[in-house]
């Protein structure tokens, strides 16, 4: 191949590509390390409606931009060589991440608009507090919400998805295990003192406000989750966007590179 200064200009941008390609690696992995590592601790109430396709997304998003990364290096190595073997390699590799990439984009995109109130109440209403599991599985559902509602209340100063109204307006395991004089929606819908007990128990049984809490969950449970999944979805999408026309000008150099 002819070392002239069109050609050498052509490496740079391609080479360039790959830097931008890699350090958008670097970025996505830590995106996606950052989600399974569940800060809201939302996790247990995705996988009680057996549906957490959006942590599989993220630990796929792991995988690519780690590999975008490693790629980048091999494809700026083999364009500064020129060396033919070098940039099959690198090209047949980066369309398998490629597809990857696509199916974590795609399923994080798709499950952005599953974090909707139904989904979150309909587990609440089975789930919380139920004191009869079918078996390990169940028990582990059951503890994982009971346990996940409990300190989304207490933490954020809320109650059940929409509001108190849920535990009276729906049927649910924790009604049928509890009278309305005695606990018409859990304690931890009541409003705590320094001491994590409610300021004053009759008034917050009785819905009296400040005493319970009248907002309900929802915000703070499906907000970071949406978030998450949009930035995985479409930070994702954006590095596609970039590795195609990356992997566009290298399949065009590798065709002038003589034998």
């Amino acid at each position: 191949m002819k070392e002239d200064s069109g050609v050498r200009c052509y490496q740079s941008i391609i080479i360039f590509g790959n830097v931008v390609l890699g350090l958008c690696g670097v970025a996505l992995t830590a995106e996606c390390i950052f989600f399974v590592s569940d800060q809201s601790g939302i996790y247990p109430l995705l996988e009680a409606t057996n549906n957490a396709d959006i942590f599989a997304a993220a630990w796929i998003g792991i995988f690519t931009g780690f590999c975008f990364f490693i790629l980048s290096i091999v494809g700026i190595i083999g364009i500064m060589k020129s060396n033919r073997r070098m940039l099959m390699v690198y090209l047949i590799l980066m369309f398998v991440v490629y597809a990857f990439e696509v199916a974590s984009a795609i399923t994080a995109a798709t499950q952005e608009n599953f974090f909707i109130p139904n989904l979150f109440l309909k587990q609440m209403l089975d789930f919380y507090q139920n004191p009869n599991p079918t078996n390990n599985d169940n028990l582990w559902k059951i503890n994982g919400v009971t346990n996940t509602w409990n300190r989304f209340m207490l933490l954020n100063g809320c109650c059940g998805v929409n509001g108190p109204q849920d535990w009276q307006t729906y049927t649910s395991v924790f009604r049928q295990s509890n009278s309305d004089s005695a606990y018409p929606w859990p304690q931890q819908c009541c409003a705590m003192n320094s001491l994590g007990q409610p300021v004053n128990l009759d008034a917050c049984k009785l819905g009296v406000s400040p005493y319970v809490n009248l907002n309900g969950c929802y915000d703070q449970m499906a907000g970071p989750m949406t978030r998450h999944a949009w930035g995985v979805a479409w930070f994702g999408f954006s590095i596609l966007c970039w590795t195609f026309w990356v992997l566009l000008g290298s399949m065009l150099y590798w065709t002038r590179i003589e034998y």
